[in-house]
């Protein structure tokens, strides 16, 4: 066959293999980047039940499974991803590990500010929204941040 060889099946199967991991969104681990992919699959779990709540009503207090506010939220997805996080989301900030706006990503926690203290928590989703438990009278639900005052936490 010359310099014109086919691929092998193997080679093929490689291909195609990475292309499947790539449309569903499968993380690639790294050699020593294991640390970092576990608390990707623990964030992005925590998101996907996060989610499942959309139209779960807000209660001050609750932390599930079918009321919420916004830290009991928070705690409740982590908590089926398998991480355990303080209650409030003043605690849960103290918890995480801070990272820039610039190195946020889906999964990690979205920390609202006022003056010196922390007065809100929700999950980000990507694109500039989370999914939260706003208010009394509101429900869970996806919604864009609608401040610059924020802080951002990676659950480790």
């Amino acid at each position: 066959m010359g310099a014109h060889k086919r691929p092998s099946k193997l080679s093929r199967a490689g291909a195609a293999s990475a292309l499947t991991l790539a449309a569903v969104g499968a993380t690639v681990l790294a050699p020593g980047g294991a640390a970092e992919a576990e608390a990707s699959t623990v964030s992005t779990q925590a998101l996907r039940i996060a989610a499942s709540k959309q139209g779960s009503p807000y209660q001050w207090g609750a932390t599930g499974p079918h009321r919420f506010d916004c830290s009991g939220l928070t705690l409740y997805s982590f908590k089926g991803a398998g991480k355990s996080l303080p209650r409030t989301a003043a605690q849960q900030y103290n918890s995480t590990r801070h990272i820039p706006r610039s190195a946020r990503e889906r999964g990690d926690l979205v920390f609202f500010v006022s003056g010196r203290g922390i007065y809100h928590v929700g999950i980000y989703n990507g694109d500039g929204r989370i999914w939260h438990a706003p208010k009394t009278g509101a429900v869970v639900r996806l919604e864009r941040i609608w401040t610059s005052s924020v802080l951002y936490g990676r659950v480790g």
